[in-house]
């Protein structure tokens, strides 16, 4: 059986109902569950079935990122990442504490799928596969909107090391789409489907799966809007994951959400570097010169991010965190062999 680990950040109490279920059946299922507090944590944490690292849990831990990566804010989670791949992680599941999870989130996850897939068909909204709602998730280039969705390959076997899962009843979509447009969206379980080279789409950090040889990809940059880490992440795991061979996994829903309370104009304008961005982004990164293989992921993470920072849309001092980031995992690798 394949060493699986659950990562969520929250500042939730440990009587959380939502954390409460994942820490019941994540121990029921044998993964090892790990919740990342943040400075508006509550001082006490106790649940059982949860490895709680609060912020002076956190502090003590030998990691080069620790004491650098900003306090109050999502990218947290990437300590949660560390400790998994320390422990020997072989999948990291990763969620969000608004998010409740079906029966068929504890299925096994598998990282060779057989299904239906797109190659050089540019951006591509997923979505539009599992409900006839006209809907996108957050983080999808709005110039390209009115793309017709390209027809879907016969089905066949590709390696999927980055695997998205839907969020039901209410996805992840943008600001745009929350102030104009109706919710509830019920997606169906319509058949699986998987991006390879040139087809692009952005996913979340809030149902997903990551097997062990993609792990630095799960980087979550600071110096950025809070509402594009995880798209923007994306891009960069997309593109990497071209010259690895990989594709992207997109598959039916395995929770659904209730959402946190959110202010819905704050999330527009932290949303607008991506609204006027995500496009240029993704066609900068497309224009790249990247190595090929696995063993060149490290490189081509700091040419993407360092590409980013150069359009002005991420703070230069990402590059420390990254540079931490990857130290700890190349220290975490050696301590493996």
């Amino acid at each position: 059986m394949q060493s699986s680990y659950l990562v969520i950040t929250s500042i939730a109490a440990a009587d959380h109902p939502v954390l409460k279920i994942y820490a019941d059946n994540a121990n029921a299922q044998g993964i090892d569950f790990i919740v990342v507090g943040d400075k508006k944590s509550p001082e006490k944490f106790s649940l059982p079935g949860c490895d709680f690292y609060s912020v002076e849990r956190q502090r003590a831990l030998s990691f080069s990122l620790a004491p650098i990566l900003p306090y109050n804010h999502y990218s947290r989670k990437n300590i949660g990442y560390l400790v998994a791949a320390s422990q020997k992680a072989e999948v990291i599941i990763e969620t969000d504490d608004d998010n409740l999870p079906y029966p068929s989130f504890w299925g096994e996850r598998k990282r060779k799928q057989n299904v239906h897939g797109l190659t050089g068909s540019g951006w591509v909204n997923t979505y539009r596969y599992f409900t006839p709602t006209r809907v996108w998730p957050r983080g999808f280039a709005l110039e390209h909107l009115q793309n017709e969705s390209p027809s879907l390959s016969d089905r066949r076997i590709v390696d999927c090391p980055i695997q998205q899962g839907l969020a039901t009843v209410n996805p992840d979509v943008d600001a745009i789409y929350r102030l104009t447009l109706p919710l509830p969206i019920k997606f169906e379980d319509s058949p699986d489907l998987a991006l390879g080279r040139d087809s692009i789409c952005p996913f979340n950090s809030q149902n997903t799966t990551w097997f062990s040889e993609a792990f630095p990809l799960l980087y979550l940059p600071s110096y950025c809007s809070f509402r594009m880490t995880d798209i923007w992440r994306s891009f960069v795991a997309q593109r990497i994951a071209w010259e690895c061979g990989w594709h992207i996994l997109f598959h039916r829903s395995t929770v659904w959400q209730e959402r946190n309370d959110h202010n819905l104009l704050k999330d527009f304008q932290d949303e607008i570097p991506g609204y006027l961005n995500n496009g240029r982004i993704v066609a900068a990164l497309k224009n790249l010169q990247l190595q090929r293989g696995k063993e060149h992921i490290p490189s081509n993470m700091r040419l993407c991010y360092r590409t980013i920072i150069d359009m002005g849309l991420i703070d230069p001092e990402e590059m420390q965190l990254l540079e931490a980031w990857l130290m700890d995992l190349q220290a975490i690798d050696a301590k493996k062999e």
